[in-house]
């Protein structure tokens, strides 16, 4: 081996040790800024109850150009929509091939409900209300706005953190039922362009369509979106770097929320359903 083979693998090393060592760094001070956020819902509850008011509003209807439209509440039922047309055609292709495209309607009742639904819901959250979370925050850091909070006495993580935190999860359960609707919506309007029968489709809806599927997918979206807005305040609040750093923390934040979120989905479904499903065709 020659003499000049140590000084270049040591120094690979060692870069790979300090970014291993700061990736696990990171994953602590996430945790801890998580901690300090859940605890602190009480205080932005009780003391900050306009704020949390003010966002609600924001997050649901929007403001400026956004209150035109409706905000997020047409975002997500569009997407939704769009994601229960996409089961109906693609559950229709694929049933009319071995020659039951009448279950079109157990495809929209099951899917849309415990899959599509919160899983697109969650992705609308993550790219409409956690985004700009993550805008407002990060432009408040490098504007020193927060610091300035520090300063007067204002505790921060509660006032701009939680409160967005429980805005979020307030907002994300009317919003879910909006948006669940416009999934069966869409998922109705699909079929109707191949001419099925009514009849068909909602007697095959409604009998898999379970009540307690629509609250256990509310449930799955209510942890989903408080993962999202947890991930989303903490890049916000810690962006750094001028206006480029901000867009940085917005994208970051955007990634890092979809993959948790997913996996929430994944394990509390599997918790909720189990690895059945729960699913019987007949007793």
């Amino acid at each position: 081996m020659s003499h000049g083979a140590p000084s270049t693998l040591y120094p690979r090393i060692s870069r790979a040790a300090r970014r291993f060592t700061g990736s696990w760094n990171r994953v602590g001070e996430q945790t801890q800024f998580y901690a300090r956020t859940i605890g602190s819902l009480g205080d932005a509850l009780l003391n900050y109850r306009l704020e949390v008011m003010r966002l609600i509003a924001q997050m649901s209807l929007g403001v400026g150009a956004l209150l035109m439209v409706g905000g997020t509440v047409v975002v997500i039922g569009f997407l939704t929509a769009a994601a229960g047309s996409l089961v109906a055609v693609q559950g229709y292709n694929a049933l009319s091939g071995i020659g039951i495209e009448a279950l079109i309607g157990f495809f929209s009742a099951y899917f849309n409900t415990r899959l599509a639904g919160p899983l697109i819901a969650t992705v609308g959250l993550s790219a409409t209300i956690g985004a700009g979370a993550t805008a407002q925050l990060g432009a408040m850091r490098i504007n020193e706005e927060i610091d300035a909070l520090e300063v007067i006495g204002v505790r921060s993580v509660a006032y701009l953190a939680s409160t967005r935190v429980a805005a979020g999860v307030i907002v994300v359960i009317p919003l879910y039922c909006a948006a669940a609707v416009m999934a069966f919506v869409g998922s109705r309007v699909s079929i109707s362009f191949y001419g099925q029968s009514a009849g068909v489709y909602n007697h095959y809806f409604n009998t898999f369509l379970v009540s307690t599927d629509l609250i256990w997918s509310s449930l799955i979206v209510v942890c989903s979106g408080t993962v999202v807005m947890l991930v989303h305040t903490y890049y916000g609040y810690n962006a750094s770097g001028g206006p480029a750093g901000v867009g940085e923390a917005v994208g970051r934040a955007v990634r890092t929320s979809l993959i948790f979120a997913v996996i929430v989905v994944l394990f509390v479904s599997l918790a909720i359903y189990g690895p059945t499903g729960q699913f019987h065709i007949a007793d």
